[in-house]
């Protein structure tokens, strides 16, 4: 009881003196105090972070997001191409074929064949033989005309005698003049009868030689469509296929405007497809016709024999079209994807934009960018294929 008493009244005489009451109270009863530094500290920031938005609501403006710092932002090397003066180029696939393609078939009336002398991929020179078919019935019937022909000159010689004798008896008055004239007719149609039996001949010796199958010119034999024991007739197709020279040409489809660019003899490249060889060819023919359905047109490039250039085959061919003045970009900056080729452009609040581009011949300098770029771009030279559209971007000027 005396120690309640003793702190009641200590309390009252400190109350007296002026003093708080909360000033040395026991932690239990109050909880810890907070430092005045604090909380002067904490209504600072609070100010002034109210004076940042009151400046902001004043001034109109918004704060930068955290996305559009630059500082941030990945850096990238551009490139600003300009244009350059190139060599035109063309590029457009085709089919590769015998520039003259002869078909040899059956010219006389056919029959079996004996023996074929060639195979495809061989040379052949014009009037050699190819096939040869059976003609033993032929010759013996030729065998027959020329005994034919011995019977007719014997009768045209017996009218021949006749006739002698009856001259020699018109002037004694034995042989009237009507018998000379008759004997004289026999004799004409006689020898007339040889001329007939011979020419009969020469005619089934025409027909036994076109029995065989000959080269109608030099050329490369491309296709054997016939065996041996094979029976062959007018109705047959084509036994051989020779290309005339062994020129080949590239059939390869161009549109309207590039054949309007193309004059006959412009020089041509062909690659053919799966071989790394390059072949010198020369356009020697524009289709005077436009496919109403593609807008296309045929153009023809001659070419050389090669083992490599088959018919049937694929191939690029690269021709060339004057001058042109283009863009020319590194490959590193031109992409590609389903959409086509592509490139990223800088824009002037340094964002990447994606640009579609036309891409031409690729030279040593780079890609010629026939159509999407004016030159003046700033052009990503790397990396493209890891930004966004829309993203931004550190540029940093390429140092060659």
């Amino acid at each position: 009881m005396n120690y309640e008493t003793t702190i009641t009244a200590d309390m009252r005489g400190e109350l007296a003196d002026g003093i708080p009451t909360d000033v040395g109270a026991p932690a239990s009863a109050s909880g810890p105090a907070i430092p005045r530094g604090v909380i002067i500290g904490g209504l600072g920031i609070i100010g002034l972070l109210l004076a940042i938005a009151a400046y902001f609501v004043l001034s109109g403006g918004e704060p930068v997001p955290a996305g559009d710092d630059n500082s941030q932002a990945p850096a990238v090397t551009v490139i600003t191409p300009g244009k350059t003066t190139v060599a035109g180029e063309i590029e457009a696939p085709g089919t590769l074929a015998a520039r003259r393609p002869m078909p040899v078939g059956v010219v006389g009336e056919g029959g079996q064949v004996l023996r074929v002398t060639v195979d495809a991929g061989d040379w052949v020179e014009a009037g050699q033989v190819l096939a040869v078919i059976d003609r033993s019935v032929q010759v013996q019937q030729a065998d027959a005309q020329a005994a034919q022909i011995q019977v007719a000159r014997a009768d045209a010689t017996l009218a021949q005698a006749n006739l002698d004798r009856a001259l020699q008896l018109v002037e004694r008055g034995f042989v009237t003049k009507a018998n000379v004239d008759q004997l004289t007719a026999t004799r004409d149609a006689a020898v007339a009868r040889v001329k007939v039996a011979e020419a009969q001949l020469r005619e089934l010796r025409a027909r036994n030689e076109r029995l065989n199958i000959y080269a109608p010119a030099a050329g490369y034999v491309l296709q054997r469509n016939v065996e041996p024991g094979q029976t062959v007739g007018g109705g047959t197709g084509a036994l051989f296929t020779i290309a005339r020279g062994g020129e080949m040409e590239l059939l390869t489809q161009l549109s309207e405007d590039q054949l309007a660019r193309l004059p006959k003899g412009t020089a041509a490249t062909v690659i053919p497809t799966g071989s790394g060889k390059q072949f010198r060819g020369e356009v020697w023919q524009l289709s005077p016709v436009i496919d109403q359905a593609t807008r296309q047109g045929t153009a023809r490039i001659a070419l050389a024999f090669a083992p490599e250039l088959r018919p049937g085959g694929f191939a690029t061919a690269r021709i060339s079209s004057g001058t042109i003045t283009a863009t020319i970009l590194p490959e590193s900056a031109v992409l590609a994807d389903g959409e086509g080729s592509f490139v990223y452009v800088i824009d002037k609040d340094n964002k990447a934009e994606r640009r579609g581009v036309k891409t031409g011949a690729v030279t040593k300098a780079g890609v010629v960018v026939t159509e999407g770029l004016s030159g003046s771009e700033r052009v990503v030279l790397r990396a493209g294929g890891f930004l966004t559209p829309g993203e931004s971007v550190n540029p940093q000027p390429f140092k060659s």
